[in-house]
């Protein structure tokens, strides 16, 4: 009896797996796997675009929620009302265009420093043994398993007045007054570069790790010497995780808030910082949300840059 009833539940479960196997081959099927990522990002992308977009494009108002897009006509009427002036008054204001250039040259500068921090510690791995490799991979991803807020108030502790760095000099009687780590630009670099380390090292790391060694023997067997064979073989071949890394760490970096909002002084103005004002202190969110569209739009930019480039390496593959 137990073997008829194991028998009868397997015949049942390989009936299931078939008629399962043979949806998703189907038209319907395919066509379900298909809009499932669509409807992803409908839902969780698109739709709230949406929203940000027509926001912007609303009057302010002392309501709740503090905008208004729709005017009551009475009757049951409402009549859209667009308002493009949002947009220009980021023109206008000068306040918006230096925190955005700000923003790009905090960033800029950030993801040069995290690639030639980066660089070198990817090729590391990459050329080490396959037993230390998965440490030194542990120990890049490790301070993920902290929280990031608590990872950026350390370096609070490590670059104030009575901080790690300047106690270590002052008692070393390299300096005799403590030095201004903390609260400026300097300090914002430190923490984008610390905070976004791991983007770059992980995509250099994934290319450099499938470079074949083969074309670096031929490269030496010719006379040619290690930093030539660096320059003309292994850099060229490692430029799509040279740029995969540095979109990685310039994008999220162009927005970040928390930060500058920590670790910089008042003078520290980038567009992350303005948005979070213009929502919460000033609960102008008409212009909060032409603030957020606008920086969209200057991410994508970089975006599809990157896209033609790789459509061009798959074309050349």
């Amino acid at each position: 009896m137990l073997d008829d009833a194991l028998q009868a539940e397997q015949a049942s479960r390989q009936g299931f797996a078939r008629r399962l196997a043979e949806f998703l081959g189907s038209r319907a099927g395919r066509g379900l796997v298909i809009a499932v990522p669509y409807l992803w990002l409908a839902v969780f992308f698109l739709l709230p675009f949406v929203i940000v977009f027509a926001i912007s494009l609303s009057e302010a108002a002392i309501a709740r929620p503090p905008f208004k897009l729709l005017e009551d006509l009475g009757y049951g009427l409402y009549q859209v009302t667009v308002n493009f002036g949002n947009y220009l008054f980021l023109l206008t204001d000068s306040l918006y265009a230096v925190a955005y250039l700000n923003s790009v040259k905090i960033a800029a500068i950030s993801t040069v420093i995290a690639l030639l921090i980066g660089y070198p510690m990817a090729y590391g791995i990459a050329r080490s043994g396959p037993a230390w490799r998965n440490v030194l991979l542990l120990l890049i991803i490790l301070p993920f398993w902290t929280s990031f807020l608590l990872r950026v108030y350390a370096w609070i502790g490590i670059l104030r007045d009575n901080g790690l760095i300047n106690n270590l000099l002052l008692g070393l009687g390299v300096i005799d007054q403590p030095l201004p780590l903390l609260y400026n630009d300097f300090s914002v670099y430190i923490g984008i570069v610390y905070s976004y380390l791991p983007f770059m090292v992980l995509p250099l790391y994934a290319n450099l790790e499938r470079l074949d060694p083969s074309l670096l023997e031929a490269s030496a067997d010719l006379g040619c010497r290690p930093w030539k064979t660096f320059l003309t073989v292994t850099l060229p071949l490692s430029l799509p995780g040279i740029v995969a890394g540095c979109l990685l760490v310039f994008i999220p970096a162009v927005g970040e808030f928390v930060i500058p909002a920590l670790l910089g002084g008042p003078d520290t103005l980038m567009i992350g910082r303005v948005l979070w004002n213009e929502f919460f202190s000033n609960r102008d969110w008409p212009v909060a949300s032409a603030v957020a569209i606008a920086m969209l739009v200057l991410l994508v930019v970089p975006i599809m840059i990157f896209q033609r480039y790789q459509m061009k390496q798959g074309e050349r593959a």
